[in-house]
């Protein structure tokens, strides 16, 4: 019976010691104190600085002080709501904010970031947390500590020790609207560049769906290719400007493809769908090369071909013969006509059906006028692709006989 009436007494105690923990948690004073003085004895030294935080680690809570510690690693001490340092907030000269603004001094800073997170793994999502709540407190920086924050972030992005969804945070509107997150992604993007290239970049933002959205760092009205690629290649980054120009033709590229099957779905007038593709043309800066090829694709999906390949050739023919006005009406140019020729090779080399196939098409949009001579010789000359190579070029070699030695003004009967 005693020990079952001691039960309570046992239970608040430990109740009592979670409250004192609890109470804690929420006072970082002590151990904004403790990193300060650490890094006020250390000095400038980087190094020092790095091996200070490493043997730090097992005597202090970063777990629990995450943010506090970034906030002083980055800004000297603990920042209020907004990005402001509390004057009453004791605080340290060695940090980011305070160190000179060049790319030197900022790759120092990286790999003490670095080596602190590869110490303790733990730190990673805190680390993410506090970059996202940093880019949010822009405003509240001056112009060089943004600079600062900026190549810091790209040379981080770069190596690998954050992802690039922080981004989002840059699509505040707010900081939008300023002009802000603009001026900010120059120099992050600069200095990302100048560690890896713009192709590895881009795999960065393509993990996270963000190689698309750049032109959200503007307002509304101004979220064009034009005024994006003018910005950024004033500010040197003419290598941005061309991807976000690519991504936007592939994003306009896709689109159109997936209209005009539909329109060819619903059986839409030739004259209609060329209008419409001629528009796209001049609104997107897609040449007729990439149109030509979109048609292709498009007008060989719009079908379930036979399996036997006795019966396919004739298929495609009486397919492609109803399709030839829109293929002609896009293959004005020696360079579009090469492109189909070579679609059309490919096709027929990676659908096995389609092997014997390859010749009987060349004739028919020969005769269609969607091809003429010239592509066709430059093609079986020296133009033709290596897939198939041996057994296209045996299918197409009486019809090119045919071509070299028909007399010139003659009109030409096919074989």
């Amino acid at each position: 019976m005693n020990q079952k009436q001691q039960k309570p007494t046992l239970s608040g105690q430990r109740f009592k010691t979670r409250k004192r923990d609890e109470k804690e948690r929420f006072d970082p004073t002590q151990f904004q104190d403790c990193i300060i003085q650490g890094l006020t004895e250390t000095g400038t030294d980087l190094e020092a600085v790095a091996k200070f935080l490493d043997a730090s680690g097992a005597k202090l809570d970063y777990r629990r002080y995450a943010e506090t510690l970034f906030d002083i690693l980055v800004a000297g001490g603990m920042l209020a709501p907004g990005g402001t340092l509390a004057d009453d907030m004791t605080r340290t000269d060695v940090c980011v904010f305070a160190a000179q603004e060049d790319l030197e001094t900022m790759q120092a800073f990286a790999q003490v970031f670095n080596k602190l997170i590869r110490r303790y793994k733990y730190l990673e999502k805190g680390f993410e947390d506090e970059v996202k709540k940093l880019l949010l407190f822009l405003k509240g920086f001056s112009e060089s500590e943004r600079n600062k924050l900026a190549m810091l972030t790209g040379i981080l992005l770069a190596n690998g020790t954050l992802n690039a969804s922080i981004l989002n945070s840059l699509y505040n509107e707010n900081l939008v609207k300023e002009g802000v997150s603009a001026a900010f992604a120059v120099k992050l993007f600069k200095s990302w560049i100048n560690e890896k290239d713009i192709n590895a970049v881009a795999v960065s933002l393509r993990k996270v769906n963000m190689d698309n959205r750049l032109m959200e760092l503007f307002p509304a009205n101004k979220q064009s290719v034009e005024h994006f690629s003018k910005y950024f290649t004033e500010a040197g980054l003419k290598e941005l400007s061309e991807y976000v120009r690519n991504q936007q033709t592939i994003g306009a590229r896709k689109e159109l493809q997936k209209e005009l099957q539909e329109q060819m779905s619903r059986g839409d007038p030739f004259k209609d769908i060329i209008l419409y593709i001629k528009e796209e043309m001049k609104k997107n800066n897609i040449s007729e090369q990439t149109v030509i090829a979109i048609i292709w694709s498009s007008v060989m999906s719009t079908v379930e071909w036979n399996k036997k390949e006795e019966l396919v050739a004739e298929q495609a023919i009486k397919h492609l013969k109803q399709y030839s006005p829109l293929l002609a009406a896009f293959t004005t140019q020696g360079q579009s006509e090469l492109t189909l020729l070579l679609k059309i090779q490919e096709y027929c080399y990676d659908n096995i059906h389609f092997m014997k196939a390859f010749q009987k098409i060349v004739v028919l949009f020969y005769k269609a006028e969607v091809l003429s001579e010239e592509p066709i010789l430059k093609w079986y000359k020296d133009a033709h692709l290596a897939k198939g190579k041996s057994v296209f070029l045996e299918q197409m070699k009486k019809f090119v006989e045919w071509l070299k030695n028909a007399e010139e003004g003659e009109e030409k009967r096919m074989l």
